[in-house]
């Protein structure tokens, strides 16, 4: 018996460098899960993806693109948000754990 073939588990997709990224990262997440009815908690992914989609846009430079991406997995998903600004983000108040994000991309991510 031929089995119909899986949806991509992942998506990446450019989101303009404003506030109307946000609302549109929102429901590009919600639409991802719906149309998969994966067992995901929409509600929290879709929050978590609305502020790193706004840190990336309040705290960084330019006129680049922010990327997200989408990642389904079995127990549920990941969301990443990468913006084109090389500098680390500025005024934070509490050290964060050493990382090695990608050179001259920041990086925020979550899972759901």
């Amino acid at each position: 018996m031929h089995e119909p073939p899986t949806p991509p588990a992942s998506w990446r997709v450019a989101l303009p460098h404003t506030a109307a990224a946000v609302p549109v990262a929102r429901a590009l997440v919600r639409s991802a899960l719906a149309e998969l009815k994966h067992s995901a908690d929409s509600d929290t992914a879709e929050l978590l993806t609305a502020e790193l989609v706004a840190n990336a846009v309040e705290h960084t430079a330019g006129e680049g693109p922010i990327e997200l991406v989408v990642e389904l997995l079995p127990t549920g998903c990941q969301v990443e948000v990468h913006d084109p600004d090389p500098a680390p983000p500025g005024n934070l108040t509490v050290p964060g754990p050493a990382r090695s994000p990608t050179p001259g991309r920041n990086t925020g991510a979550a899972s759901c």
